[in-house]
């Protein structure tokens, strides 16, 4: 069993060549096996507002960063405290782009999550179709 050569082609899987960009390979609704798993559309409805209540909270850091930014100021105009505020501000900076790192990630994921419900209810649909 080769635990790291099974966790790529599980994150390849999933996320496909990340080099190349394209539609995600997702997992829901029937099917045979595969390593997935399966949420109802009910289940990833909420999943999904769970991400959206956690994008909403990035987003607001993301203000109150370029708040602070704009707001910081030396003290004086001597050495010390230029050279005091430019540490703060490199500090803020490398805050504010893993902020927006942060941010597009969960937009992507909530993109992800809405295409395996949708996905997931047309197959619900399909199944119910077929059933009667």
């Amino acid at each position: 069993m080769n635990i790291i050569g099974d966790a790529a082609s599980a994150i390849k899987a999933v996320w496909g060549d990340l080099t190349t960009p394209k539609e995600p390979t997702v997992y829901g609704g029937g099917g045979g096996g595969g390593g997935g798993f399966e949420m109802s559309p009910e289940e990833l409805k909420t999943v999904i507002g769970l991400w959206e209540d956690e994008l909403k909270k990035v987003v607001d850091d993301g203000r109150k960063i370029d708040e602070i930014l704009a707001d910081l100021m030396p003290p004086g105009q001597d050495e010390a405290s230029t050279s005091y505020v430019n540490s703060g501000l490199d500090s803020l900076l490398s805050l504010q782009k893993q902020n927006d790192s942060m941010k597009v990630y969960i937009e992507g994921y909530i993109e992800k999550l809405e295409i395996a419900r949708t996905k997931t209810m047309a197959t619900d649909q399909a199944n119910t179709l077929r059933a009667t």
